[in-house]
């Protein structure tokens, strides 16, 4: 598969900021801050199971969670830090998440597609996007009927598109071969696409989309004076790298990879209790004087 992206040279987005500034802590949040049923312990007993809060519901049953001492460690980030969540997820799919604490002022969906601003798109952050994406990049069409002409119906449930920027598979993992996921990602890099496989998904996206480039935008607005960050995939490397401190899950593409750089934790937990020790660290950094 595509090796992790490079991020601009540090210092971050947030040079030249007032030292004064806030702290900006961009999260992912699905198997970072958020779990399915299927992601929740990954390897923990449940006998040493946490107490659980849903956080949301699609077709009237509960879908993600996070530990009733996480959605505490949240609200309380909330309040020292510009907390922005940064996920792959379109809009819709966001808006389906209640988070605890106050509602964000911004966040980040369909990987930097969209920079939401009290809940709504930005239209010129999405204007200069698809600009980028139409001069560096082959055709969402052409990238997605790859894709679905060398996909196997042995393992292939589902294929969609997300918010018309970027295609997806979801798979049957016995069954997947991990193989032809390495071709694909042959295939898209010379094309200016990247491939990542997450769970049972498996993205095509293309390499300007990135939340490090729309994290850095909100980073100019609030005059942020440092980025924290977290992530658990591929295409978390770029707002990883980009940040000044950040930390990674013990499970995912990039522990699975181990993938690493010099400020990023790599922490060793897994599962839902590893949301809550990132929103631990998250907090008691942005705490620092």
């Amino acid at each position: 598969m595509t090796a992790p992206r490079t991020a601009p040279a540090r210092p971050s987005a947030a040079t030249g900021a007032d030292s004064r500034g806030p702290v900006l802590a961009a999260c992912d949040l699905d198997r970072t801050l958020i779990y399915s049923a299927a992601a929740l312990a990954l390897g923990v007993p449940d006998a040493d199971a946490p107490r659980l809060l849903c956080v949301e519901v699609y077709d009237a049953k509960p879908l993600s969670y996070l530990t009733e001492t996480a959605a505490a460690l949240l609200t309380e980030l909330a309040g020292r830090a510009v907390f922005v969540p940064a996920t792959t997820r379109t809009r819709e799919q966001y808006r389906r998440v209640r988070l605890p604490g106050p509602p964000p002022r911004y966040a980040v969906c369909a990987n930097g597609g969209h920079l939401l601003v009290d809940g709504e798109s930005d239209p010129g952050w999405h204007a200069a996007v698809r600009r980028a994406l139409a001069a560096d990049c082959a055709p969402l069409a052409e990238v997605r009927e790859r894709m679905r002409s060398t996909a196997d119906a042995g393992w292939l449930l589902k294929e969609r598109t997300a918010e018309d920027l970027f295609a997806y598979l979801v798979v049957d993992r016995a069954r997947f071969p991990a193989a032809w996921a390495g071709e694909l990602a042959d295939w898209a890099e010379p094309r200016g696409w990247t491939v990542s496989l997450q769970g049972r998904k498996l993205y095509a996206v293309p390499r300007p989309l990135t939340k490090s480039s729309a994290v850095a935008e909100i980073a100019r607005r609030t005059g942020a004076a440092e980025i924290l960050a977290a992530g658990d995939s591929l295409l978390d490397t770029d707002l990883l790298l980009a940040a000044d401190h950040a930390w990674r899950p013990g499970h995912g593409e990039l522990a699975d990879t181990g993938w690493s750089a010099p400020h990023v934790t790599a922490l060793t937990a897994r599962g839902v209790s590893c949301g809550e020790e990132i929103l631990r660290a998250l907090a008691a950094r942005a705490a620092r004087p």
